[in-house]
Parts: C-alpha cells; sequence; structure tokens
C-alpha cells in the first residue's frame, strides 16, 4: 500500500467530526443547544442528534484505529504474521505513555487540591485506585464497579479497552499465524457486538464501557485494513457507492437513533460500525486513486482529527472551564453556538500545545531510544 495512510486526509477528517462531536457532547450535556433562541428554528432532532452521540463517536475512534494501525503494520512488515512485537509495543508505548502520564499526574494534583469537578468523591473509590486503574488499562472495568470518576478521569475507559486490544493482537497474530484463520476469528468477535451489550444490559456503566463491544468495533477496522490490503479500489463509481452507504449508516445512527433503536435495539451499533468501515475503506480507496487532496473547506475539521488523541484527553479541561465562564457571565441563552465555537476553538489550541510541547517530542525521544535506526517510520 504506497498510500501514508495515517496522513490520509478524508481518514483525518472522519477522525476530526469524531472528535468535535465528543466535544459537542460533553458541552450539551452542560449547556444545551435548544436553549438558544438564535437556533429556535432547528428541528429538536438535529440538535440532539448532534449533542447526544460523543459514545457512539468513541466507537467510530474504535474502527478508524484498528484501521490505521492494522494498515500500518502491514505497510511497515508486510504481513500480521512477520509483525515485530517489539517493535509494535515500542511504538505504542512512545505514542500512549507520555501524554497518559502528563494527564494522570495533572489530575491527581487536581484531587490533592480538592479543585471542583476533579476531586474523586465516591466513597468506594480513591486517588491511587484511580491511578492504577489508568495505568493498567482497566479503568473501564474500575468505573463498572464502582460508578462514575470525574468527567477527566472518564474519558480513559476507552483508552483501556483500546490499549488491551493491541497488547493481544501481535500475540494473536504470531499465534494463529495465518490471515484465512485470523479472519474469522477477527469478524466473530466484530459481530458479537449487539450480543455482548445486550447481555450487559444489567449494568448501565458497563455495558458502554466494556472491553468486548469495544472490541468489537476495533476488530471491524482490523478487517477493513485486511480487505483493502487485498483488494485494490473498484473504481471512483463503487468507493463514491461505499461511501454513501457509509455515510448514510452513520447518519441515520446519529439522526434517527430512536427509530433504529425500536426496530433493532443493540443491532444498531453493528450498522455504526459497518458504516464506519465502510467509510474508512472509501477513504482509503479515495487515496489510492491519487485524490490525497482534502475537501475543499475541510482542513480545519481534519486538523482535529490529527490532533485527536491529545484533544481525546485534555478536552474536558476546556469543557469544565466554558460551562464555568459560561455561567460566571450570566448565562445568556443567546450566545450559546459562540460558546460552543470558543469551546472547540480552545480545545483544538490545547492539543496543538499538547502535541507540540509533550506528545511529539517524547514520542520521538522514546523511538530513537528504543528502536534506533527505526525510529524514523512514524507512528499512528
Amino acid at each position: 500500500m504506497a498510500v501514508a495512510l495515517a496522513r490520509n486526509p478524508q481518514i483525518d477528517l472522519l477522525r476530526g467530526v469524531a472528535i468535535l462531536l465528543v466535544i459537542v457532547h460533553h458541552l450539551y450535556l452542560r449547556i444545551p443547544l435548544e436553549d438558544s433562541p438564535w437556533l429556535s428554528g432547528v428541528p429538536v432532532r438535529v440538535l440532539h442528534g448532534i449533542g447526544m452521540h460523543g459514545y457512539e463517536s468513541v466507537f467510530l475512534f474504535f474502527v478508524i484505529s484498528g484501521f490505521l494501525i492494522t494498515a500500518n503494520a502491514l505497510q511497515r512488515w508486510g504481513a500480521l504474521d512477520r509483525i515485530g512485537i517489539g517493535e509494535f509495543y515500542a511504538r505504542r508505548f512512545a505514542r500512549i505513555v507520555p501524554c497518559l502520564l502528563a494527564l494522570v499526574v495533572v489530575l491527581s494534583a487536581l484531587d490533592l487540591l480538592r479543585v471542583q469537578h476533579y476531586t474523586i468523591t465516591h466513597a468506594n473509590q480513591s486517588l491511587p485506585r484511580a491511578a492504577l486503574a489508568a495505568f493498567g488499562l482497566h479503568l473501564n472495568w474500575y468505573e463498572g464497579k464502582t460508578g462514575y470518576l470525574p468527567g477527566n478521569w472518564d474519558v480513559l475507559w476507552s483508552l483501556s479497552i483500546e490499549e488491551v486490544f493491541y497488547i493481544g493482537l501481535p500475540l494473536l497474530c504470531l499465534t494463529v499465524r495465518r490471515t484465512w484463520m485470523l479472519a474469522p476469528l477477527l469478524l466473530a468477535l466484530a459481530v458479537s457486538l449487539p450480543w455482548t451489550r445486550a447481555a450487559l444490559a444489567s449494568n448501565e456503566i458497563w455495558q458502554e464501557k466494556a472491553y468486548l463491544p469495544g472490541m468489537a468495533a476495533i476488530a471491524t477496522g482490523v478487517l477493513a485494513a485486511l480487505l483493502v490490503a487485498r483488494m485494490q479500489s473498484p473504481g471512483r463509481g463503487w468507493t463514491r457507492v461505499l461511501a454513501v452507504m457509509g455515510t448514510m449508516g452513520v447518519g441515520a445512527v446519529i439522526f434517527a437513533d430512536d427509530v433504529l433503536w425500536r426496530a433493532m435495539r443493540n443491532f444498531e451499533m453493528l450498522i455504526l460500525t459497518g458504516s464506519a468501515a465502510s467509510l474508512v475503506v472509501a477513504a482509503h480507496w479515495h487515496a489510492q486513486a491519487g485524490h490525497t487532496r482534502p475537501w475543499p473547506l475541510t482542513g480545519w475539521i481534519a486538523s482535529f482529527g490529527r490532533l485527536s488523541y491529545e484533544i481525546y484527553l485534555t478536552h474536558m479541561f476546556v469543557v469544565f472551564s466554558i460551562v464555568q465562564l459560561f455561567i460566571i457571565s450570566g448565562s445568556d441563552a443567546r450566545f450559546i453556538p459562540l460558546w460552543y465555537a470558543v469551546a472547540a476553538t480552545c480545545c483544538w489550541a490545547l492539543g496543538v500545545a499538547v502535541d507540540r510541547c509533550l506528545s511529539t517530542p517524547c514520542n520521538r525521544h522514546l523511538r530513537k531510544r528504543l528502536l534506533g535506526s527505526r525510529a524514523a517510520q512514524p507512528s499512528t
């Protein structure tokens, strides 16, 4: 695959849309869009769709992540059964740990200072145990057992799922060693999503944050990467059809979730992950055909996508600050859309700062120390 997938502008655009929906969701829970008279003419279904699908957006991230990491592994090693397990883990460590460590240190300090919105207050939770859960990649399980942690801790539930999957993926690939054996296992995991979610209905938090549903979404992305590795683009027409189908599927989940839920229950999430896979495959084939320039007026959204990890980890700092400023300023509902725009801009700026000052320098340094001459190849 000649295309540098990590720099595919359409995939960055998908990631940008996903992280913007996450930011909007956490604002919407605290400052509803429908309170603004400027938006009185917008159907409530549309506002609700934009504001209430942060969770589904994380599943979009899972699919995209599975696709990108698998596709880049295939670029690097040629086949998953030849994956360099030490190098794979080193790259994940260099990409993930610096920001995670910095976030946990900052959150721990804020908790010790008893800062509002950052203090762990549940009687059955503690700061040492939350930190252990974050570094031990089981914060999702910890919340399922003890309740929600403060917002900036809570975002780490998805990182726990994702990184546990990537610890196991190379081991599975080296054990199975044949794609024709690996693909059915991944397919079984991918299509298990409705049943694993339904089986956890007795615990709302654990149903939302359990390992298997999230891993099912990641497996869908892995399968999409295996598909494009073996199948060239079928042509512009079919690529457009796939993109339209994917867009319609994701749009239906976002804007008609009540209808889908009544008709399909947990199979709604399977539509979401399948549609997300369609979009990343279409984006790859679009780039493979030589269309590597971003679409007009979408560059700013793609820039959110390129910074999605940094923004995801830090956006709650901005959300809590914006909400407090909104309250202090008098909570004038007329300016709610402006507050959203300010929040998105600040999230992007904070992501840029974290990337330039921490994430990228540490990533390069750690890769150089851990990988030596192999460090020049970028990590996703």
